[in-house]
């Protein structure tokens, strides 16, 4: 399992007119956990260029991919090569503003492909690969129409599953509209 993680104090610069920045890194640390824990028994790696991050992902129990100034296509590029480099065959790439992730581990199941849309269809939010087929990320608007191509490109057997906790990501205000506060023990 891949996890791309920016830095809690910047992330969610979108959600600036509903939440303060402290809120904002707040929720950005809680959904991370959130995706974390969704990963179950598999072996979590965070890719990510902030030392907070970093001390954060190890505390998780996460192994840590250093990937300075490399944006969010290039770090997801190279922690599949590094996580290909070590020895795994196939990654689950799993973005951390998922707050309702709750089962991650069925996405390897399939040896090919797996790419998992937003709810509105635009965006990536979960994808398998295999490390060895060449796949090129291209996240950003639009991305799961470019993934999608980039998969026929491939000729890679690919999967389309929509999910419900995997598909509602969280990138402006109205999405804040469905988050409930997580059970407290």
């Amino acid at each position: 399992m891949l996890i791309p993680v920016k830095d809690f104090s910047v992330a969610k610069l979108r959600l600036a007119p509903a939440l303060s920045p402290q809120q904002r890194a707040e929720l950005a640390q809680a959904m991370a956990e959130r995706v974390v824990r969704a990963a179950r028994e598999l072996p979590v790696a965070v890719v990510c260029d902030d030392t907070a991050v970093a001390s954060w992902a190890r505390g998780q129990g996460a192994l840590v991919l250093w990937a300075p100034e490399r944006g969010l296509n290039h770090a997801v590029q190279d922690g599949v090569g590094r996580l290909a480099a070590l020895g795994v065959v196939h990654v689950t790439v799993a973005h951390s503003d998922l707050p309702h992730a709750e089962d991650l581990t069925w996405v390897g199941d399939w040896p090919g492909l797996t790419l998992v849309p937003d709810r509105r269809e635009e965006g990536t939010t979960v994808i398998g690969v295999p490390t060895d087929c060449g796949f090129v990320f291209s996240y950003g608007p639009g991305s799961f129409g470019r993934h999608l191509a980039e998969a026929r490109r491939l000729g890679v057997a690919t999967r389309v599953e929509r999910s419900s906790a995997l598909s509602w990501d969280v990138d402006l205000p109205g999405d804040l509209n469905t988050l409930t506060p997580e059970p407290q023990p």
